[in-house]
Parts: C-alpha cells; structure tokens; sequence
C-alpha cells in the first residue's frame, strides 16, 4: 500500500483537530551533567598531612561548611593559614555557587600568591574550572585531600568544629545579623583567642612570631 505524500501544513492541521502532539526527545539531564563535570580536574595530594609548617604563608587550607539559619542554611568558605592558624579570608552566601569559594580566594589580602598551596578537599567547588583558573592565574600551588579522606584537610575542619562550639549563630535573626556574627567571630579568633599549641599566643602574634624568627 502506497502512503500518499502529505504538506506539512495539512499534517499540522491534522494534529491540531484530533489534539496530537508529537514527542520530542529532550536532551538527558544526567547526561547534560555528566558532560559538563569532565571540565573538572582533581589534582594530587602535595600537602600529605604536614600539618606542622613554621612558615606563615605558605600553606593554606580551605573549605566550606552549613550554617543552620533559620530555617535554611547559609554557607560559609574559609581559608585558613597552617602555619600560625590565622583566617586570611572567608565568604558567607545563601547559595552554593561556584562564587562562594572564588570571591573567598579574592578576599586574600596579600601581596604575592606566588608559590603558596592552598589545600581542599575534591568537592564541586575546588575542582570546577573557575576555581582552577582563580588558583592558576594567581601562581598557587593547589592540592587536594583523598577522595572520602577528612582527616587529609583535619586543620580546617578543627577550625569548624570550634567555631560552631563557640559562635552563637542560633539566635542570628537575619542574613546581615548572621554576616556581623561571624565577621566579630573572624576578628577574635584571629586576635585574641588564645591558643595552647601556639605557645598560648594568637594567631596573629603567633604569625609575627613566626616571621620575626625567620628575619632574626
């Protein structure tokens, strides 16, 4: 049996009358996803648990953790300095953008980058490309903990544990409140909690003292 040749337009006003539609296959999510996470890199660990250096710096680890708000979460990404255990930079956001950890990078106040690690886990955010290229064009050395291996970045996650033991984020009735929280906290941890492993001094003095020992 010969099938007649139809026009476009009548075909469609076929469809239109009986209310047909024809399935369109739609690009697969998991697939679209799958593509875009090989642009991500991991990289070696070159930190290998050292956690004692001597030179401030030089060494930096960083990371991302929730914050209970209200009733959702805000997040907030850190870069801690191994060395004196100073916060040299941090971000909070009410989302999980790649810009969380890419502004944290720019909120370093330094000089020179040049040479320095900075130390992560393999999460979304450290090995997405942006991040990569922040890192790159800064001349940092970046290395990353073990797949599934927290004790690989154990500095940063001391620092969280003893933030939310100490912060009161719980009664922050707002965004802002909860940004001015941590911002005081960054400012007494930095200068003026003490601690025992850093020969009772804080992490600024314990930084100068660091340096002064290097220039004497």
């Amino acid at each position: 049996m010969r099938i007649p040749t139809m026009n476009h337009k009548k075909i469609q006003r076929i469809m239109r009358k009986y209310g047909l539609a024809a399935i369109v296959r739609k690009k697969n999510p998991y697939k679209q996803m799958m593509k875009k996470s090989l642009e991500h890199r991991t990289f070696p660990n070159k930190l290998q648990r050292e956690f004692h250096q001597i030179l401030p710096y030089k060494v930096f680890c960083t990371d991302i953790t929730y914050i209970p708000f209200l009733s959702r979460f805000a997040y907030l990404s850190v870069i801690k300095d191994i060395a004196s255990g100073e916060v040299v930079a941090w971000n909070l956001s009410l989302t999980l953008e790649v810009t969380l950890v890419t502004e944290t990078v720019k909120n370093i106040q330094l000089g020179s980058y040049e040479n320095i690690m900075i130390h992560s886990d393999q999460g979304f955010h450290y090995t997405n490309p942006a991040y990569i290229e922040i890192v790159k064009e800064l001349k940092m050395i970046q290395s990353m903990s073990g797949k599934g291996k927290c004790i690989d970045n154990a500095p940063i996650e001391s620092f969280f544990g003893h933030m939310k033991d100490e912060l009161d984020y719980k009664s922050c009735q707002s965004f802002e409140q909860l940004r001015l929280a941590i911002d005081e906290y960054m400012r007494y941890y930095n200068h003026e909690r003490k601690q025992w492993t850093r020969n009772r001094m804080t992490p600024v003095a314990y930084r100068d003292h660091l340096l002064a020992k290097v220039e004497g």
